[in-house]
């Protein structure tokens, strides 16, 4: 690759980065934790709490007991076995045994072929449920105390139609904490998350209302809405047919003109999402190009960014041992700097060990070879697997 071709490839990545620096910045001030106890006396709505469980006897039981040991006055817990295979309803029993008052268990329905697994789940809870607020958690995650207060002080608070909280994740093997902190890595580098909640003040309200779901963000392990606002956008029967039914959602949201924000979980809610790197390929891979709207050609460009971005660099810095060039050095050092600083500023937030900021470009080549797999499911309609159902 001639020399010119190279500089300016590496000076378009130390641009990005440079920008994304400041989105970081601006993410770490703004993106806060959910609201401890205010000044205000809020009213203690009645909060639902919706689990959809399909073979989740590895997790069911130490999220029962942190939900069901809650503070909060006014609660209830529905739980749907997804029809199960595992011993998920002997555990819900147990639980339903002790708390017949506060947990409610429901047998899931035959799937219709038209819907995908969760949101099918999920809107069998919201018809269940009889709280003012449904709080919709994955079997996997963890409450900690005072979690159902503060999300029902944050509805309060900031007016709110629905949240969602980013978990604190819980990494223990190496994949784990090479391949998880980039998914928060992509969001917290990239969007504003205040503009999730209100219009960026620099764009002109007629631009953003044609434009306000673009700014859409959740994570489905914890998403709450106002249950008037989750009827008035058809709850999950609105994305039926959605894989990333949590992102639909609050583009749904934000198209009705009803408010939404997003927090960090760190001392609210905690997940471990997979455990190894099968389960994580497989996690992901279901998901991972409907996180592009399906789109090949947005997808394919990505890839290609991210080479340049977060590959390139280090190929480049490699070369410069053998072959020395001032500019091509600089640039390439700078570009590998601003992504372990990155890197470290979330390592050090979410509580991640640090020394894994090293492994980023390594982080890289595994989604850009799961990319490849999902661009040949694409091209030959293979469907993924998740939980013994096509996705």
């Amino acid at each position: 690759m001639e020399i010119s071709i190279l500089f300016w490839l590496l000076s378009a990545s130390l641009l990005y980065l440079l920008i994304t620096s400041v989105i970081l910045i601006r993410n770490r001030i703004e993106l806060t934790e959910l609201p401890y106890d205010t000044a205000e006396n809020f009213k203690s709505k009645k909060i639902s709490v919706c689990i959809p469980a399909r073979n989740e006897e590895l997790n069911i039981g130490s999220l029962l007991k942190t939900v069901l040991d809650q503070k909060y006055d006014n609660f209830d817990v529905h739980v749907l076995d997804d029809q199960s295979t595992d011993r998920t309803p002997e555990i819900l029993q147990e639980f339903k045994s002790v708390h017949p008052q506060k947990l409610f268990t429901h047998k899931g329905k035959e799937k219709p072929d038209d819907w995908f697994g969760k949101p099918w789940a999920c809107q069998q809870l919201s018809e269940a449920a009889t709280g003012e607020l449904l709080l919709f958690i994955d079997a996997d995650t963890k409450l900690e105390p005072g979690a159902l207060s503060r999300i029902n002080n944050s509805f309060q608070y900031y007016g709110l139609d629905m949240l969602t909280v980013w978990p604190r994740q819980i990494l223990g093997t190496f994949w784990e904490n090479t391949v998880i902190p980039l998914i928060y890595y992509a969001l917290l580098t990239v969007l504003p998350s205040i503009y999730v909640y209100r219009k960026p003040r620099w764009m002109p309200a007629s631009i953003y209302h044609h434009l306000r779901e673009k700014f859409a963000a959740a994570n489905g392990q914890c998403v709450a809405f106002a249950k008037n606002a989750y009827l008035q956008i058809e709850g999950h029967k609105s994305v039926k047919q959605q894989v990333v039914e949590d992102v639909e959602l609050a583009k749904n949201i934000k198209k009705a003109g009803l408010t939404l924000r997003m927090f960090t979980g760190m001392n609210t809610i905690s997940c471990r999402m997979y455990r190894n790197e099968k389960e994580i390929f497989e996690g992901l891979r279901k998901n991972f190009l409907a996180g592009f709207s399906n789109s090949l050609p947005l997808f394919i460009t990505a890839a290609i960014l991210h080479i340049v971005v977060f590959i390139l660099p280090f190929i480049t810095i490699i070369w410069q041992i053998i072959t020395y060039n001032p500019s091509l050095f600089f640039l390439s050092i700078a570009s590998i700097t601003l992504i372990f600083i990155q890197r470290l500023v979330i390592s050090t937030w979410f509580h991640w060990n640090p020394l894994f900021v090293f492994t980023h470009p390594l982080g890289v080549i595994w989604f850009q070879r799961l990319g490849i797999i999902k661009i040949v499911d694409k091209i030959t309609g293979k469907t993924a697997l998740w939980k013994g159902r096509a996705v």
